[in-house]
């Protein structure tokens, strides 16, 4: 099957990693997956035999209009015509993330199935404090997968859409992010500068309000354990600053944005997610992959997936510092073994491809 993937750039994040890593394991099923990248923003390394098609250039400001899309969706029509008179036609197309669910939807391509990647109720509700002309930004792009099959990365997703019924989707269902064990593995393996030598913490996300930052920071400084926390983020002075906030910035250690995480998340004591809302929060597989034990925020969607059995215990409820604090502390006084934890036999990369393909049986 020749696979196309739509999504807004391939400069981090975890739509991005999730579809590149499933874009890997089509090419090792013998599948030709390419990458419909909307703009030139790359941050990941792209494999060499991984086509990238940029849709739309640096100066085009077509594709980040609010209102008027008919000129953005004629360019990318054109583009995807033009790709496939040279690759050939495209048996699946899959759709990922707000700008590009908007115009990709508006393409009439087919079989299209759109990627819901994390709650929607949780992105509207933090879009309205943002102001009514970011709620209604937010709502277009939702109310745009009526009538379209969706795939949500966790149960959680599905069964809120169906609840709340502000989508109309023609069909949904659940697939899980992929993994690829053997390569997470053997990244954390490798050698990576600047790691503690001391035990520590970890939290992976990008420093955004949905992440909860500030909830994280409070917990740790009501820790009893002074153990310092490695935070990897793309915004390291503002973190600095918001840890200083709250006493800590003695006990945080910021080296940035890592290519490779996982011989940091290896390392830790214990990875913490401190989130108000997620998808299916790809960081808490892989610490428990590189058998690294988890503390989370029980918040829509997807932890309640993830930590479940022995494991359930270590979910807290989501804006609980002291919770959060105390559930660190627990761990690290009797850390769990997370090598049995049931969701690591529901994400393996082949599996997660294998339904992908069916989607269009």
């Amino acid at each position: 099957m020749r696979i196309a993937i739509a999504i807004d750039t391939l400069a981090g994040g975890g739509a991005q990693k999730v579809m590149l890593t499933l874009a890997k394991e089509f090419t090792e099923l013998g599948h030709e997956p390419h990458f419909l990248v909307m703009s030139d923003k790359v941050a990941y390394d792209i494999p060499d035999d991984l086509p990238i098609h940029i849709c739309f250039s640096e100066k085009d400001k077509d594709f980040n209009r609010f209102l008027n899309l008919a000129p953005a969706i004629k360019k990318l029509r054109s583009k995807i015509r033009d790709v496939e008179s040279k690759v050939g036609k495209f048996d699946l197309f899959l759709s990922n993330l707000d700008k590009t669910n908007r115009l990709m939807t508006k393409t009439k391509v087919s079989p299209l199935f759109v990627v819901v990647h994390a709650s929607v109720e949780e992105e509207l509700i933090r879009h309205a404090k943002l102001g009514p002309i970011a709620y209604l930004k937010k709502l277009l792009a939702k109310k745009a997968l009526n009538n379209h099959h969706l795939v949500t990365v966790s149960q959680g997703i599905a069964n809120e859409i169906k609840q709340k019924q502000r989508i109309s989707p023609a069909s949904i269902r659940c697939i899980y992010n992929p993994f690829q064990f053997e390569d997470i593995l053997s990244l954390s393996q490798k050698e990576a500068t600047g790691i503690p030598d001391t035990d520590y913490l970890i939290h992976v996300g990008r420093f955004v309000k949905q992440k909860r930052h500030d909830v994280l920071f409070e917990s740790i400084a009501k820790m009893k354990n002074q153990i310092p926390i490695v935070l990897l983020c793309h915004k390291p002075k503002k973190a600095f600053q918001l840890a200083k906030k709250y006493g800590i910035e003695n006990r945080v250690i910021i080296p940035g944005f890592q290519p490779n995480p996982f011989p940091w998340i290896k390392g830790a004591k214990a990875l913490v997610l401190s989130s108000d809302f997620e998808g299916l929060p790809t960081v808490l597989i892989e610490a428990l992959v590189c058998g690294t034990p988890v503390v989370s925020t029980d918040c829509p969607h997807g932890p309640s997936e993830i930590i479940t059995g022995e494991l359930e215990k270590y979910l807290v409820p989501r804006r609980d510092p002291q919770a959060l604090a105390n559930k660190l502390d627990e761990i690290l006084s009797s850390p769990p073994s997370v090598a049995n934890a049931d969701i690591l036999t529901k994400v393996t990369a082949v599996k997660v491809a294998q339904q992908y393909l069916s989607l269009t049986k």
